[in-house]
């Protein structure tokens, strides 16, 4: 029984679920808002430490990628819906039975649990055999399954608790009511009076006529004190079946197996993504499996997209714009320039939930993919200035761009998004500069947006990318971002008009 988890290949590597550290770059990818959607629903499994928990291997995020294409077969997918929603059951009825007052009334709602427990699982186990498991975490599981089914510890469990349902099925017993006592007796067979009513009514039966009979509930409800005591006397007369039931229920307190519990939270991460990521797909966007480029900085993706952005955009009806991107032989740096309200941020940030979500294992947006696995992933997004820390935000930015260089390795991707917008343009050139030499030398992997366009022409490790507009329409933006060479072109112009904020307008609407 060599399995260990869903989510892990490597058994010196377990999620705990406790961990609540939120990545650095998890809020300017807008990865925060998709992980709310994601595990909106499932609290319960606390999900999103492990969507803050990248991988470090190669090997694991192929590990976690094979699962996934198991679980693209929607019947696999909906047999292990079913199986969660049958643990989920098996935890509602612990709750229920942990409320409960007397004794007998409790243990036999914990039989009737452990009883459903073994059930499910046997029921998984038949589920999994009858799908075509390629992956070598869904096929682990299931030879654990299998094994654990057929150790003599479940074996015992399941058989006795199916044996002591039985014994407490058969028990017959009668009950004498005389004034105010009520007597518990041994069962004699007696005259089925109901049946007789019924017969002698039924000629008077001319239709179908309302139901007035009580449906007693399935969730255990407490017992009275009169229930309680004709209980107590079936007990006296059959204290052997539930001497088994007290001595079962002692021995299997801790009955559900750790390891199929944990299976039952970790798979719900592949469930949660694949759902979310299906609704896009209905959409007629595309995902992929991305290869990961162990060793080279050559990536590359197609017809991708912010996945944040477009979730947002497909409930809305809206269509989604696709954008490709390739760093090649000694290419490090994409500069991404154009106009404003283009596209260029949205781009930044695709790159950076691109290469987040496959150090997840999970499939990115696009048709086609190879990315780099790096040892950290580092943003720096414009803030709101802080007025608490006594520092402007000029010093602010370089503090924090101090921290991520001196975070920074040969192996992390950096994403920059107009820094040091609140200094001067000269300042603003010579600081840039001299961030950007920082991270020719470092040789990371970066995508820098930004309206300075002597960025683009530094070094030949820099690629430039421009986001484009409608040529006859400068005011429309097309939202797509290619590899050109800046042209320094911001049409600035075109928004002020869109907006009637022209110098003419504006002298118009004031009567100067």
């Amino acid at each position: 029984m060599a399995f260990n988890s869903i989510l892990y290949n490597n058994p010196e590597i377990t999620y705990s679920g406790e961990s609540s550290t939120i990545p650095s770059c998890f809020h300017d990818l807008n990865l925060d808002l998709m992980a709310d959607t994601l595990t909106a629903g499932r609290e319960e499994y606390n999900l999103k430490p492990i969507y803050y928990d990248r991988l470090r291997s190669s090997d694991e995020i192929y590990y976690r990628q094979d699962v996934f294409k198991d679980l693209e077969n929607p019947d696999l997918t909906t047999k292990l819906k079913l199986f969660g929603k049958k643990m989920q059951t098996i935890r509602s009825q612990e709750v229920a039975a942990g409320k409960l007052f007397y004794k007998y009334h409790r243990e036999r709602w914990i039989l009737e649990t452990i009883n459903y427990y073994c059930n499910s699982v046997e029921d998984l186990c038949n589920d999994l055999l009858s799908v075509d498991i390629k992956s070598e975490g869904l096929q682990s599981f299931s030879a654990y399954l299998k094994e654990y089914l057929n150790s003599d510890q479940f074996k015992y469990m399941s058989g006795r608790a199916k044996k002591i349902l039985t014994d407490l099925s058969a028990i017959q017993y009668s009950i004498l009511y005389r004034n105010l006592r009520v007597q518990v007796m041994e069962y004699s067979p007696a005259t089925d009076y109901a049946e007789e009513i019924k017969r002698s009514f039924s000629r008077f039966t001319e239709s179908q006529v309302k139901d007035y009979r009580i449906e007693y509930k399935s969730y255990p409800l407490e017992m009275n004190d009169v229930e309680a005591k004709i209980l107590d006397g079936v007990v006296f007369l059959y204290p052997d079946v539930f001497a088994d039931l007290e001595d079962f229920c002692n021995k299997h307190r801790e009955y559900p197996d750790r390891i199929i519990c944990t299976f039952d939270r970790e798979i719900q991460f592949y469930i949660s993504y694949l759902d979310f990521i299906n609704n896009l797909r209905d959409a007629g966007l595309n995902f992929c499996y991305p290869v990961i480029a162990s060793g080279s900085k050559e990536i590359n993706s197609f017809d991708a997209f912010d996945i944040v952005l477009a979730n947002k955009l497909c409930t809305e009806k809206l269509p989604v714009v696709l954008n490709d991107f390739y760093l090649g032989g000694k290419e490090r740096v994409i500069i991404v320039s154009g106009p404003n309200q283009g596209g260029k941020t949205t781009f930044a940030r695709m790159f950076g939930q691109l290469h987040y979500l496959s150090g997840l294992g999970c499939p990115v947006p696009g048709t086609r993919a190879q990315l780099f696995l790096p040892d950290n992933l580092l943003t720096h997004f414009e803030k709101e200035e802080d007025i608490k820390n006594l520092r402007g935000k000029l010093k602010e930015d370089l503090v924090r761009m101090n921290d991520i260089i001196q975070n920074a390795t040969e192996s992390s991707i950096l994403i920059l998004n107009e820094i040091f917008n609140s200094t001067t343009l000269q300042d603003q050139v010579f600081l840039s500069k001299r961030i950007m030499q920082k991270i020719i030398e470092l040789d990371l992997v970066c995508v820098c947006v930004t309206f300075i366009d002597e960025l683009a022409d530094m070094d030949r490790k820099i690629v430039s990318m421009v986001s484009t507009i409608v040529p006859d329409n400068p005011a429309i933006r097309t939202y797509k971002v290619l590899c050109r060479p800046a042209d320094g072109l911001a049409y600035a112009i075109s928004i002020a008009e869109k907006y009637n904020l022209t110098y003419k307008s504006l002298k118009d609407r004031l009567k100067i």
